[in-house]
């Protein structure tokens, strides 16, 4: 079992099991993540991690056959931490022969050990220099029949202790759409359909950060169901979202100048969001002023 505190982990295993794909996973979980790491520089990184980061980051170096001749170094740095007791942990992902034959057929990509030998033989060779490393793993996850989603999935609750999708952050736009609709974002709401602020002369100058304005905007029964059915549907949407890999979610919300209406119903989500400990952050393309939540 991983631990949620371990502040580096190692992450080996088989060729072709998903190391690439848990590196990035772990990148999006905010892991400092290091490639194809020599074995004899890991010491000085953690020592480098121990004189300068303040910010209690967590890294996560991928170690393994690629490395050829500097891999056997790897259980001299292993043996390193554990007397050091810095804190550490080895991630192993394992896969079938014939899942990993596939997959290097379908990728065309070279065995890091196919300098002799069919494919099969390579593997096996792997399995036998890595048979160490997998006996010290503090978690073996079989990727055989994981899609990328579900390995992310599983890492995110093995070593954040949370569920993908509280991982997943939204950024909640407001626009005017006189200046055109924002291009990358995944879902897009117009409130015109509310009173306009613009028309009343003590709210023109103002923007919907102003107390008087998100007041006027906040008060109209249509103003609160718009607002409680959004926030539902977005929070009904965010697990299936995550299940599927995606991090980032970007929600748009536009009024004729983007000034009142959008601004003040932007801030209300971003807080509502917010309550229920989602990672959001709410921006104000047309608005002189942003505001992050």
């Amino acid at each position: 079992m991983l631990s949620l505190q371990s502040v580096f982990t190692i992450v080996t295993g088989m060729s072709g099991a998903g190391k690439t794909q848990a590196m990035k996973c772990l990148e999006d979980l905010g892991f400092f993540c290091i490639d194809n790491l020599p074995p004899s520089l890991l010491p000085q990184l953690v020592e480098l991690h121990e004189g300068a980061d303040k910010e209690g980051r967590r890294f996560a170096v991928a170690i393994d056959v690629r490395g050829q001749e500097y891999f056997r170094l790897l259980f001299e740095a292993l043996d390193w931490l554990q007397k050091s007791e810095y804190s550490h942990q080895i991630l192993f992902l394992e896969c079938s022969d014939a899942v990993l034959v596939r997959r290097f057929s379908e990728t065309r990509r070279r065995h890091p050990l196919a300098d002799t030998g069919s494919l099969y033989e390579s593997i096996a060779r792997e399995r036998e220099q890595l048979a160490a490393v997998r006996e010290r793993a503090d978690l073996i996850i079989d990727t055989s029949a994981l899609k990328p989603s579900e390995l992310k999935a599983r890492l995110s609750e093995e070593l954040t202790g949370r569920p993908v999708h509280k991982s997943l952050s939204i950024e909640v736009i407001s626009f005017g759409f006189k200046y055109g609709v924002p291009m990358d974002v995944d879902i897009m709401f117009d409130v015109r359909f509310l009173p306009n602020p613009f028309y009343l002369e003590a709210l023109k100058p103002l923007t919907g950060n102003d107390p008087e304005v998100a007041e006027y905007v906040l008060k109209w029964p249509q103003t609160t169901e718009f607002i409680d059915q959004f926030y539902r549907l977005v929070s009904n949407l965010i697990p299936a979202y995550g299940k599927e890999g995606k991090t980032r979610l970007s929600v748009a919300i536009g009024c004729t100048g983007g000034q009142h209406r959008s601004v003040a119903i932007a801030n209300q989500l971003g807080k509502r969001f917010q309550q229920d400990e989602i990672q959001v952050t709410v921006r104000h393309r047309d608005c002189p002023v942003a505001v992050t939540a």
